[in-house]
């Protein structure tokens, strides 16, 4: 079912100047603690955008932790820090973070899509506060700001939502899809985490502790001021692609690509000479 948009526009809108002109929108990211709800949140709410005539495309910047849990698990390992240590897990985690964000933009950049993120550079920061070998979220360590470093050639999102969540909650609903695990003492740090970030100040704070219809209604209901007053006309089946359309899209293809590896290569390099 398609995210009812109409009452969430509508709660907006009577709020809204009549001469209030909608401001451009090309990134959004999700963040919070496990279980907090981002990925489900951000797939439904690019279906909703899309819907109403917006470009919006939902990009997951997964740090592959939850790959390598499994991973570990297949080798008799409790997780992927018993498996490739604290600190190894941390620096293949941040790296892998920062190439999928690098990718993501990158397509945004060709595409012109509206980047629904589940997701960003400060999912990074709190989850190094929240897995330091004595937590204290509230502090700035050296491993952050080397991740700082690395992540500050990103531009901030449009709209950052922090998914706010009772870590019992989330516990809850880890525990329920059966998957993977995590312990009730990080997802508390992890919380202390986002909050004490210096970029809290900017987040749009969302409850998610309430069902995910009032999670979804809340994060589209902040969105009015990006969504057109105006519904947009169905859209017209594109027809079969010309030879040189085909070409500049797997030119696009390709550079995508290529800018990736570069930029692979870059932080690599960049983070075996520094150390992590």
């Amino acid at each position: 079912m398609v995210p009812d948009l109409d009452s969430a526009r509508s709660a907006f809108d009577d709020q809204r100047p009549r001469n209030a002109a909608v401001r451009p929108l090309r990134t959004v990211a999700l963040v919070g603690i496990d279980g907090s709800g981002k990925t489900t949140q951000a797939r439904q709410l690019a279906t909703a955008l899309a819907e109403w005539g917006l470009p919006a495309t939902y990009r997951r910047n997964a740090g592959g932790r939850r790959w390598f849990g499994r991973l570990a698990t297949a080798l008799g390992r409790r997780d992927g820090e018993h498996l490739l240590g604290r600190k190894t897990m941390l620096f293949v985690e941040s790296v892998l973070r920062w190439l999928a964000i690098l990718r993501t933009l990158l397509r945004r950049s060709v595409t012109r899509e509206v980047a629904i993120m589940d997701r960003y550079a400060v999912c990074q920061f709190a989850s190094i506060r929240a897995h330091a070998k004595t937590p204290r979220p509230e502090r700035l360590n050296r491993a952050e700001r080397r991740a700082r470093l690395a992540y500050r050639v990103f531009p901030q999102p449009d709209v950052t939502f922090l998914l706010a969540v009772d870590p019992a909650v989330a516990y809850d609903r880890i525990e329920q899809r059966g998957y993977d695990h995590e312990e009730m003492d990080y997802l508390r740090a992890a919380t202390a985490a986002y909050q004490a970030l210096p970029e809290h100040a900017g987040f749009v704070v969302i409850d998610a502790n309430g069902t995910p219809e009032q999670v979804r209604q809340a994060l589209l209901a902040h969105l009015g001021a990006f969504v057109p007053a105006a519904v947009p006309k169905p859209r017209v089946p594109a027809g079969p692609r010309r030879p040189r359309a085909l070409l500049v899209a797997h030119a696009r293809v390709l550079l995508v690509t290529v800018a990736t590896l570069a930029a692979a290569a870059s932080v690599l390099t960049y983070q075996l000479a520094e150390g992590f």
